[in-house]
């Protein structure tokens, strides 16, 4: 019996520094929370987008975002990341969201940051806390439960060029 070994491919996961990759992001955005979770009417953009940095999963071409999420920096050294999505055809794929969390927190270590902070649906609580994460308290935004919950940043080194990025490896489907 013979069996079949899953391709691999990877992601590059990065600073979105470009036009079409901050479109593509807000793209990903709206599709995530506000066609399919319903979280938001219409648009999901804040203040936060603002100031935020911004950093997309690159997909099997240069232009098609399959992650993204958004980090801010509020107080001197604390950081938070938010707005974390990933396209549905990805989803099964951990290291799209594993690797955004890594460059999120490694780019605001790198930046000063000694807290980073993130409110956490429900549902992805054990993901984060895999990846050193600790649940702080629990509340309800936007209709839906979520963990507040801090990153343990001696499990992430600073990541000084987050416009390079990551390259993370998933297996194809």
């Amino acid at each position: 019996m013979t069996s079949v070994i899953p391709a691999q491919r990877t992601v590059r996961v990065k600073l979105a520094t470009s036009s079409v990759e901050h479109d593509a992001a807000r793209r990903l955005r709206h599709t995530v929370f506000c066609q399919e979770q319903g979280l938001f009417n219409g648009d999901d953009r804040d203040e936060i987008d603002l100031t935020a940095l911004t950093l997309v999963a690159i997909g099997d071409t240069a232009d098609e975002v399959i992650g993204t999420v958004r980090i801010h920096q509020q107080g001197e050294q604390v950081w938070w990341g938010s707005r974390l999505a990933v396209a549905r055809s990805a989803r099964r794929q951990a290291a799209v969201g594993s690797g955004l969390i890594k460059l999120a927190v490694g780019t605001a270590h790198a930046l000063g940051c000694h807290t980073f902070l993130a409110h956490v649906q429900q549902q992805n609580v054990a993901m984060f806390t895999q990846l050193h994460w600790l649940a702080l308290s629990e509340s309800v935004l936007h209709g839906r439960p979520h963990s507040l919950m801090r990153a343990d940043l001696r499990c992430y080194p600073p990541i000084d060029d987050a416009a390079v990025g990551l390259l993370c490896t998933k297996v194809a489907p």
